[in-house]
């Protein structure tokens, strides 16, 4: 097999960003003669622009040449009208990204494009390859060299590489990857949609006139007025050509392994997820949680914008008017200026603030959708006690968050998990809250209507749907790698 692969990128790797926890990456992809793609991929990204705010990147093909721009910040940062005007062809794919493997680097901005002996490929990756170091290795020692610190390089060296037709090459290819991916692929003649064995992260394709899309959630196809047609399931692979669409199992399923958090958080409202509209299911959520966790106040307020739902779903149930005491600054955090440290201890404030006529000498219910290291959740409250609250109950629409994620989301380790270190009461008083509840496993399930089975949980319960290295490190490929002599 060739050697002579080469990762095209416009920058090498160079400094470290620190990350947060709870983003996921977004993908897009389009296929339609005729129309600008490069602009219906902008406004695709622009879409799925929450899963992702480290960079964002185009690739497009005219049929015979790839051409690619990639950056840090958020799309509408990365992409003035004299890019678009330079990615010219009739196929495309997008990507937003969420450091999940390498750091926030402009070489591990995505599309990663490798020029392999049978042609460019160029790929758009959602998810984390629990093997890529032994991956990683194993092309080292085949005498290749790396680019990015990413495991999106990774599957598109080992496709690039491949021989025989594309169905061939994803068939021998997808099997040696473990974990989630949901992929788009861009070869000159071709746009190619990939969903991992457990279906873990959402991947799903549209009708946009004779042309298609393919896209991480469905309200990226509603922006550009295009219409559902299905998901991607399981280990499928559709090829779309100058043919039409070609799905063909590439991959045996495995069993299904959805995030539940999706439901829970990643996704927009908007979006539909297995069929069912999200804004529902997370005011069904709060509705639960009122039931598993009543309390007699004054007022309900959610924490925006994930928590909006889950708050409005909680006040019906339980009867308590809802209000809204915070409001969000929604572009802080998403600056590459960093604080100094006096702004640094006062962060929480950058980014919300309360109202002191909703809050002033009222008994609050503070929802929220997950409490994950704990550093965040006492800020709020202090801040609400500040405003005037005289009492503050939280309650949270996830299950306590016990394990790391593996699978696509930085989430934190094992040791940074305060859930995983302390119990229910414990918690309580390290956020400073007169009472607080979890919503539970059973009463997640119920929001949802979906049985146990269809998902992955084991942020919540350590039972994952398939064997991780548990000392996975995001930044492992930091390390330079020596290549064979």
């Amino acid at each position: 097999m060739a050697l002579d692969m080469e990762t095209r990128h416009p920058a090498a790797c160079g400094g470290l960003n620190a990350g947060g926890p709870r983003e996921a990456c977004g993908v897009f992809g389009v296929y339609a003669p005729g129309e600008d793609v490069a602009r219906l991929t902008f406004y695709g990204l622009y879409a799925l622009q929450h899963r992702g705010q480290e960079s964002a990147g185009i690739a497009t093909s005219d049929g015979a040449v790839i051409n690619l721009r990639t950056g840090l910040g958020l799309v509408s940062q990365v992409f003035e009208e004299s890019d678009l005007e330079q990615l010219p062809g009739h196929i495309a794919i997008g990507h937003t990204r969420y450091s999940t493997t390498g750091s926030n680097r402009i070489c591990n901005a995505q599309p990663i494009l490798v020029e392999g002996s049978g042609g460019p490929v160029a790929i758009a990756h959602n998810g984390n390859l629990v093997n890529a170091e032994a991956l990683r290795q194993r092309l080292a020692d085949d005498g290749l060299q790396f680019q990015t610190s990413t495991d999106t390089e990774l599957i598109t060296m080992l496709l690039a590489r491949a021989e025989g037709t594309w169905e061939d090459r994803l068939r021998r290819v997808l099997p040696q990857l473990h974990g989630a991916f949901s992929l788009v692929i861009l070869t000159p003649g071709a746009l190619t949609a990939v969903r991992d064995p457990l279906g873990v992260r959402p991947l799903c394709i549209g009708r946009l006139g004779p042309g298609w899309v393919v896209a991480s959630e469905t309200c990226a196809l509603d922006h550009l007025g295009a219409s559902l047609v299905r998901e991607v399931e399981p280990g499928e692979a559709v090829i779309i050509d100058r043919s039409g669409m070609r799905p063909f199992q590439a991959v045996p399923k495995i069993r299904d392994a959805f995030c539940i958090f999706e439901h829970i958080y990643f996704a927009r409202p908007d979006s539909v997820v297995g069929g069912q509209l999200l804004q529902p299911v997370r005011m069904a959520m709060g509705a639960e949680l009122a039931r598993e966790h009543p309390v007699d106040a004054d007022v309900v307020i959610g924490v925006p914008d994930s928590a909006t739902a889950a708050g409005i779903g909680y006040a019906l149930e339980s009867g308590i008017p809802y209000g809204e005491g915070l409001i969000k600054n929604r572009y802080v955090g998403r600056t590459f200026i960093q604080p100094d440290q006096r702004l640094r201890e006062r962060g929480v404030n950058l980014k919300f603030n309360p109202l002191p006529q909703v809050l002033r000498d009222k008994r609050v219910v503070v929802v929220d959708d997950s409490i994950v290291r704990g550093t965040t959740t006492p800020r709020v409250v202090q801040m609400l006690r500040r405003a005037g609250a005289r009492e503050i109950h939280m309650r949270v629409c996830a299950p306590p968050i016990v394990s790391p994620c593996y699978f696509g989301v930085d989430m934190a380790t094992k040791g940074e998990l305060i859930a995983a270190q302390r119990d229910v009461e414990q918690i309580r008083e390290h956020i400073g809250a007169n009472s607080l509840g979890f919503l539970s496993i059973e009463g997640l399930l119920l929001a949802v209507g979906r049985p146990r089975a269809r998902f992955c949980m084991a942020c919540f319960t350590g039972d994952y749907p398939i064997p991780v290295q548990l000392q996975l490190d995001k930044l492992a490929f930091e390390r330079p790698v020596p290549s064979a002599v």
